[in-house]
């Protein structure tokens, strides 16, 4: 039987024992707590060393706008659970838990959210390297997508 959602004496809904967001506000507070920030030097750094996946959760008219950063997967942030998990037939195998994860999207809402997905869905190593402009701004090369 399917357990019931009811507010607590906060206003949050709880689903069992994990308290459920309602509100965006409260779903960005809590993805932006468990995702930490990567600042532009940093993700430079690592992408030279070969040892990170670099994901680009813009939806595709946005890229087609912009491009992207260079060597960045596209993985719209609506299919990422397709394309992370790799019992899905929509896996894309450059996503692995055993690579780190740093995502980024427009402003570094959805690649907190998309993060937050990641880590529940058993990626360890993930971060938010927030908005493409404040990574183009800060030098990282970009491509066209």
């Amino acid at each position: 039987m399917a357990k019931l959602c009811v507010p607590d004496h906060t206003g949050h809904k709880e689903h069992g024992s994990k308290p459920m967001a309602s509100s965006v506000k409260d779903m960005l507070a809590a993805a932006n707590s468990a995702v930490p920030r990567i600042q532009p030097a940093d993700l430079r750094d690592r992408m030279s060393k070969g040892d990170v996946v670099v994901v680009d959760v813009r939806d595709a008219p946005e890229l087609a706008t912009g491009g992207k950063i260079k060597g960045a997967v596209h993985v719209p942030r609506g299919m990422l659970e397709f394309r992370a998990d790799p019992e899905s037939p929509y896996h894309n195998p450059a996503l692995s838990k055993e690579k780190t994860a740093v995502l980024y999207c427009a402003s570094g809402g959805r690649s907190a959210l998309a993060g937050k997905t990641l880590q529940e869905l058993g990626y360890k190593s993930v971060y938010n390297a927030g908005a493409f402009k404040d990574l183009a701004e800060a030098g990282l090369e970009t491509e066209p997508a």
